[in-house]
């Protein structure tokens, strides 16, 4: 069959286009945005892609067309998909009807964290040769690609509170049934689909009612919004994620920066997680990623040890630059809480010494100035923060200023690149915070400074 794929370089389609190839399917796909590291995997799989979208890359008449929930009626491959009677079907759709259908599903939902915990859980099943099948928002250095099938009944999912498709306004995670769920934190992102938080939390109820009663449900115990979801309507079992002594699974920091912590299971020692990792976010991370591993059958004690080799994922904290004065982190931010978090576990591992945060608001919800306050408030832990106001931006970033004294807006990548040229000279961390590609300054930089 020949499927073809609009949006194929985002981190959802890109990996369904590796899980159809892998299926033996033929794979073809446009996208308007082709940057690495999605397009560099696409193409080493062989898949074909055509840069922006044209009635013209139908010519082969696809068996199949997925289409991605970026694209909306008016675009014009989308108007000739259906001018064309060409058969259709949304990423999660399909996802569920050809892959998930008789296999244990591992679902990993919430507002921060779902790639990494994703990436985690995937590779603490790997360990110990589960070989699960994974679809991951990003590529996981342990793996090199951010989805396969698996050679198992296991598939573990970043299931993404996002709607499916123009035609199907359900979030993605309602078609994917899960018997195992993570629900890692809540608060109010995607403002372009949702209006409130109180929508996005009615979605994750949708999410609860679908796991079964001899599955799974694993949450951290003070989110609150996660704890209104349950209080919804729960038929599921649940344990709890802490710091402290109080929940199911339970983290005892032993360096405050989160690369040293003891894990504990209803007050039963399972071993001493000691890895590269920093910040509180991934501690929570790996609690859950250790539980839903047990549900499968993985002791807590095995699943402690594999976390002490895991990698990371490219372009969570990825280090792109280093010098005798400066490193240069690649950080796939999209929300001030994640902002925070990431640059709140840097300040605790290095110290005093100084940290530059470089952030393209790029999120939809960002774009729209909701944030305003938060996103300023979540670059206190760094010395300096660049904010880049590209031309296309509905709103003045200069208004965040009054809510904080670090920072600095630029219009232009030169003048970023000139200031951080210049901030060189005092050594530090610079930090780009971005979910997409910032112009390319990354390989900039690379030059630059590297």
């Amino acid at each position: 069959m020949h499927i073809h794929i609009l949006g194929i370089c985002g981190t959802f389609m890109g990996g369904l286009a590796l899980i159809a190839k892998e299926l033996g399917h033929q794979v073809s796909g446009s996208d308007q945005n082709v940057y690495p590291p999605m397009s560099t995997q696409l193409e080493q799989q062989g898949i074909t892609l055509m840069a922006g979208y044209r009635p013209e890359n139908l010519a082969g008449k696809p068996d199949l067309v997925i289409i991605g929930n970026a694209l909306s009626r008016g675009n014009v491959e989308v108007e000739a998909v259906l001018n064309q009677g060409l058969r259709y079907a949304s990423g999660p759709q399909w996802l569920a009807e050809q892959v998930l259908q008789d296999r244990w599903v591992l679902a990993v939902a919430g507002t921060h964290g779902k790639t990494t915990t994703t990436a985690m859980l995937s590779w603490v099943l790997e360990c110990q040769g589960f070989k699960p099948g994974f679809l991951i928002g990003g590529v996981p250095l342990d793996f090199g690609v951010s989805a396969r099938l698996g050679e198992s009944s296991f598939f573990v999912i970043e299931a993404d509170e996002y709607d499916s498709a123009f035609f199907d306004k359900r979030s993605k995670f309602v078609h994917y049934r899960p018997r195992t769920a993570i629900l890692n934190n809540l608060e109010y992102d995607h403002a372009d689909i949702f209006p409130d938080l109180d929508t996005i939390k009615k979605q994750f109820h949708h999410l609860v009612r679908t796991v079964p009663g001899e599955g799974l449900i694993i949450a951290p115990e003070a989110d609150a919004n996660i704890n209104e979801v349950l209080a919804m309507g729960c038929w599921t079992p649940v344990e709890q994620t802490s710091i402290g002594n109080s929940g199911s699974w339970s983290a005892d920091l032993l360096k405050a920066d989160g690369s040293q912590f003891n894990v504990s299971f209803k007050g039963e020692r399972q071993g001493l997680v000691d890895w590269s990792l920093t910040g509180v976010h991934n501690v929570y991370n790996a609690l859950s990623a250790i539980a839903a591993a047990r549900h499968v059958g993985i002791a807590g004690a095995d699943a402690v040890a594999a976390l002490a080799r895991f990698k990371n994922v490219k372009r969570r904290m990825e280090v792109i630059v280093r010098t005798a004065d400066v490193t240069v982190y690649d950080d796939f931010a999209h929300h001030p809480t994640a902002i925070q978090m990431t640059l709140d576990g840097l300040r605790k591992q290095v110290g005093p010494e100084r940290i530059v945060a470089i952030v393209e608001p790029r999120s939809n919800t960002m774009r729209m100035g909701i944030h305003t306050e938060s996103l300023a408030q979540s670059l206190n832990p760094a010395d300096l923060a660049i904010i880049f106001q590209p031309e296309n931006l509905d709103w003045d970033l200069s208004g965040l200023k009054q809510y904080a004294g670090n920072i600095e807006i630029c219009k232009t990548l030169d003048q970023i690149v000139a200031r951080l040229q210049r901030e060189s000279s005092y050594g530090g961390h610079f930090v780009l915070m971005s979910n997409g590609g910032f112009g390319g300054i990354y390989q900039r930089l690379q030059q630059e400074l590297g």
